[in-house]
């Protein structure tokens, strides 16, 4: 009972900030020099720059599949996170560099997948708002109910592995392997959208959304609503409240 409550306080707690949070596609010059500067800023202050980077925006970042996002709280950029879509037949991916024997075999397997990468959060603003890597992250599980994706992966440092476990029920794939890019130990770690996707949103509501939300946030081409820049409000809280249909197991997930 007492784990319950306190899961329903936060999961209300982290709504709430939902209220003034705004998901912002990055596609122009001026909001990537943004993004670009708030990557170096938090990689930084977190001592895992890149080596020998020329820059902090990269090719993958214009690739078809990728998707740039930038948080903002009362319009101030507080975080960022890069998305990939990945098939057997668009294959880009950043966790691709580090575990490529891994991607392969999930592909070779026609497996689709979400490859977060490129996820900083202000330095400045973390302790201020310690739920950001949840609304920062909520991207990924968006993504896979727009593109009925197999599995949400995540290559993080070991320690942080408990934290993917703990919220997104995800389960170690390869424990640890030296990264050249960054010289540090990566982990990779896979949600199985199939088997955790309707518990996960019963557990964080925060994470369900509409599919206006999920089109304005993915979608391209013909009849894609988009602008530039396409600012989207989260739709969790009308999916709590009844108002709009939220992901469906078995269709979504």
């Amino acid at each position: 009972m007492g784990i319950s409550m306190e899961l329903e306080g936060f999961s209300e707690r982290l709504m709430r900030y939902l209220d003034f949070i705004e998901y912002r596609r990055i596609e122009t010059q001026e909001d990537f020099e943004d993004i670009e500067q708030l990557r170096y800023k938090a990689y930084k202050a977190a001592n895992v720059l890149p080596v020998a980077a020329p820059s902090m925006i990269d090719d993958a970042d214009f690739d078809s599949h990728a998707y740039v996002f930038g948080i903002y709280y009362f319009e101030e950029l507080v975080s960022t996170i890069r998305l990939h879509h990945v098939t057997p037949k668009h294959t880009l991916s950043q966790s691709a560099g580090v575990f490529p024997d891994v991607m392969e075999a999930y592909l070779d397997a026609g497996l689709t997948l979400i490859d977060p990468a490129r996820f900083a959060v202000d330095p400045d603003v973390a302790s201020e708002l310690p739920v950001l890597p949840y609304i920062t992250l909520r991207t990924s599980i968006v993504a896979a109910a727009y593109f009925k994706a197999d599995r949400v992966l995540q290559h993080v440092r070991p320690h942080h592995a408990a934290f993917y476990k703990r919220v997104f029920y995800a389960e170690t794939v390869v424990e640890r392997r030296m990264t050249e890019i960054y010289g540090l130990e990566l982990t990779l770690m896979a949600t199985n959208t199939h088997t955790t996707g309707s518990k996960l949103l019963k557990r964080y509501p925060f994470f369900d959304s509409g599919q206006h939300e999920r089109r304005m946030m993915f979608g391209r081409g013909e009849g894609a609503l988009s602008a530039t820049p396409l600012t989207v409000l989260p739709s969790a809280r009308l999916v709590a409240t009844g108002k709009v249909a939220g992901a469906v197991a078995g269709r979504d997930y």
